[in-house]
């Protein structure tokens, strides 16, 4: 059986017409503004199975199980790891407006051009303030 296409001007005829739902299965696909339509004019898509919305990224990761983490024994205490040195421990923490410029290097340096500089910016500010650095 053909695959329906139905748009956003299909959704409008719908419920000019009086129809408030529609039956969704795997032959009738809206497109991303149809879906956005009939959200916004109230109407009901049924679905016969559970689907993400138009244009949802699928994440099949987040559906799959993990398995436990592996547990692991102890380590004998002769075996501890080494004691940090003494200078990365003394070592003076940067300031929020040192940290502010080195993320923002590091940043520009990997994205080059395709990133706004301003939005860095605030971007950047508003974590350093919600962890705390200022």
């Amino acid at each position: 059986m053909p695959k329906e296409f139905i748009t956003e001007r299909d959704i409008e005829d719908m419920v000019k017409r009086g129809i408030l739902s529609l039956e969704m299965n795997d032959n009738v696909v809206l497109t991303d503004l149809a879906y956005e339509k009939a959200n916004r004019l109230g109407m009901r898509l049924v679905r016969d199975k559970p689907e993400n919305p138009p244009g949802a990224p699928v994440r099949p990761y987040l559906a799959q199980k993990s398995a436990a983490p592996p547990v692991r024994s102890p380590a004998p205490a002769s075996s501890a790891p080494p004691a940090a040195p003494v200078s990365a421990v003394l070592a003076p923490q940067p300031d929020g407006e040192d940290l502010h410029q080195r993320i923002r290097s590091a940043v520009i340096s990997r994205m080059g051009g395709q990133v706004d500089a301003k939005l860095l910016d605030v971007i950047i500010r508003r974590v350093l303030q919600s962890t705390g650095v200022k």
